[in-house]
């Protein structure tokens, strides 16, 4: 299927196009949300696609993992929006009992849960960037403050992503001094 192939390059391109603009560093996380029935073209979860999330979750590693970065891939609303992610990423987290599936979680969350050594599902993370493939609603996983990043990849077949990366609070006022290496 050249779709599939298509799918996994534009998630692949658009991940890499994030973790320049956002200036990621190894060990820092990167919540992904991503609705596989958006990038076919159908509405938000009525259009579950395993293989379609098999292949966005290959191409998003394919950019994260060789530098040292960590996904969590944010399940649907069905889980409350919980997190999977790798356990060596979060070692002292609370970790909840779920494991996702297609109509309950979403094809990508599914896919991480299957693709990674060790998954945990968290119910809270606070993720350094972040990818939102198809309107998922990944604000509530990223830290303070999201800045958002526009991408020159702004689709994945009919899905429109949105992404953000984080940086620190401005405190302090008019008298205040600031790194511009964290803006």
């Amino acid at each position: 299927m050249t779709d599939i192939k298509q799918y996994r390059s534009e998630a692949q391109a658009a991940m890499e196009e994030l973790i320049e603009a956002a200036h990621l560093r190894e060990g820092q996380l990167v919540v992904v949300g991503c609705s596989t029935s958006e990038v076919t073209g159908h509405r938000i979860g009525s259009y579950s696609a395993p293989e379609i999330g098999e292949a966005l979750f290959e191409g998003v590693m394919a950019a994260l993992k060789p530098r040292g970065l960590y996904l969590a891939a944010q399940c649907c609303e069905h889980l409350n929006r919980a997190v999977i992610t790798e356990a060596e990423a979060v070692p002292h987290a609370d970790i909840v009992n779920v494991v996702p599936q297609p109509k309950a979680g979403g094809s990508f969350a599914t896919a991480a849960y299957h693709g990674f050594a060790h998954p945990v599902a968290l119910e809270h993370i606070r993720a350094d960037a972040g990818l939102d493939i198809g309107g998922t609603l990944i604000g509530m996983h990223l830290k303070e403050v999201a800045v958002p990043v526009r991408l020159v990849h702004d689709r994945i077949g009919e899905a429109h992503l949105l992404a953000a990366r984080v940086r620190p609070k401005f405190i302090g006022g008019s008298r205040a001094v600031y790194d511009d290496d964290l803006k």
